[in-house]
């Protein structure tokens, strides 16, 4: 156990490091030479937590996606009606990609990269594994929404997909995104005004108004 623990800096701040660097410039745009580098390793010593470039990578969405389970699992676990777990699963989500500026870009960037994650790795099968309870918890809870009358009917999978492009996109824009909205992204005022954002696109989209009641009708005496 103890001579475990001792590598474990040494193999938080490789992952680290390597995460920067994937949402730099994506799997294919760094070698192993130049994590190891930034990381204060000789290459022997990466060489020893992974072995292939696709393990590496697999460890870090692997890291990443646990990480942001986490937290959406615990949001979901405060209760309430479908509606308020929703808007708080978003603002979660929210705050977890404004606390870690890498994370958005590397969920994008692996979607064009998905077939690094395509293996038999323990590491790519515990990615893969976090991410289905994602998705797969988070099309519970539309269902259960549409089922209940609080939120339209529609296809659950297409109403996620726009709520995680409109959420993770934005984080992931960079200087497009800054120029178009003409503030930093990830400014604690911008982080606000996008979940203003998100939450209106889910209550005027999705939610289902209660109907007006009408007001009583007065007798002519």
């Amino acid at each position: 156990m103890p001579r475990a623990s001792a590598k474990r800096p040494s193999l938080d701040t490789l992952l680290d490091c390597a995460e920067q660097l994937f949402a730099e410039r994506g799997f294919g745009g760094i070698g192993l030479a130049e994590v190891a580098e930034r990381a204060g390793l000789a290459k022997s010593s990466l060489f020893h937590h992974f072995e292939t470039k696709t393990q590496l990578y697999a460890a870090v969405m692997a890291r990443l996606l646990v990480r942001i389970e986490a937290e959406l699992t615990r949001a979901l676990a405060a209760g309430g009606p479908p509606v308020e777990r929703l808007e708080r699963w978003l603002d979660t989500l929210v705050d977890v990609l404004a606390a870690h500026p890498t994370y958005a870009r590397l969920l994008l960037r692996t979607l064009f990269e998905d077939e690094e994650l395509a293996s038999d790795l323990p590491e790519a099968k515990e990615a893969d594994g976090a991410l289905r309870r994602i998705v797969g918890a988070a099309l519970r809870l539309l269902r259960e929404g549409m089922g209940t009358g609080e939120l339209r009917t529609a296809s659950a999978p297409h109403a996620l997909h726009a709520l995680l492009g409109a959420t993770v996109h934005h984080f992931a824009t960079g200087h497009f995104g800054e120029e178009l909205i003409g503030r930093p992204l990830f400014a604690p005022s911008e982080v606000r005004r996008h979940k203003a954002v998100l939450k209106g696109l889910v209550r005027h989209g999705l939610v289902i108004a209660a109907p007006a009641r009408s007001a009583p009708s007065r007798r002519r005496p």
